[in-house]
């Protein structure tokens, strides 16, 4: 029988970045031992009911989870998904933990950039042919993001969008502080794992966040900024090392 823990591990998922959520439940249900070694997970149709996600979405998380070295899918009689034998203790990265205050530069970073993605937008609103040559250059980013065939090229594009788009504002210390905040970023997102469907989704919400700047659209920009940031932390929290 599921012990209370197990149980709270499979309750439904209620954030906004369902994807991103998931991991961070299971991931850290590994690293605490709720979900042991050779542990077999529920069946894909149950699991996804459980936790009250699409099946989709489930597939997605679990892939990344599997990509981090956590998990192994297994086919024919007797097959699952069960928890490696020796999970990860952090990602492809160096291994190392994230710093005790990882949470509060995460929130740091969520003020500015929030703050940001308002002020983008209503510079665009008020200027739209100002900020057209801008929006363009960080339209081109998320192309490139989408055609990296390595991670140290999707986090280039990944940080000169975010830089770029403190540079809409036209506010320069913004811009500083945008770099200095993404340096940080890189390396707490060095010490894990990165997954394709993780990248593939957050570059999808790159592209509504540009959308919404692009219309001048400051309550869609700063949602979908809030939405973004969240879903690091998840995954952060999800596949940091033990």
């Amino acid at each position: 029988m599921a012990t209370d823990a197990t149980d709270a591990v499979f309750s439904p998922v209620v954030a906004p970045t369902t994807l991103e959520e998931t991991v961070e439940r299971l991931g850290s249900a590994i690293r605490a031992g709720l979900l042991p070694a050779g542990r077999r997970l529920p069946a894909e149709r149950e699991l996804a009911e459980q936790l009250r996600i699409s099946r989709s979405t489930l597939r997605q998380a679990l892939g990344a989870l599997a990509d981090s070295g956590h998990l192994v899918a297994t086919r024919g009689r007797g097959g699952g998904t069960f928890v490696v034998d020796a999970p990860p203790l952090g990602g492809r990265g160096s291994g190392t933990a994230l710093p005790a205050d990882w949470r509060d530069r995460v929130a740091v970073r969520r003020v500015h950039e929030v703050g940001v993605a308002c002020l983008a937008a209503e510079r665009a609103a008020a200027d739209p042919a100002g900020v057209a040559a801008g929006l363009e250059g960080l339209d081109a980013q998320v192309a490139a993001m989408a055609g990296a065939t390595d991670f140290a090229a999707y986090r280039r594009a990944d940080v000169a969008l975010h830089v770029g788009l403190a540079e809409l504002t036209g506010v320069p210390a913004l811009v500083l502080r945008a770099a200095e905040l993404q340096a940080e970023a890189t390396d707490l997102i060095a010490q894990i794992a990165h997954p394709r469907a993780v990248l593939t989704h957050s570059n999808a919400e790159h592209r509504r966040l540009l959308a919404a700047v692009g219309r001048g659209d400051v309550a869609a920009a700063v949602r979908t900024m809030r939405r973004h940031l969240a879903g690091t932390e998840h995954v952060l929290a999800g596949l940091a090392p033990a």
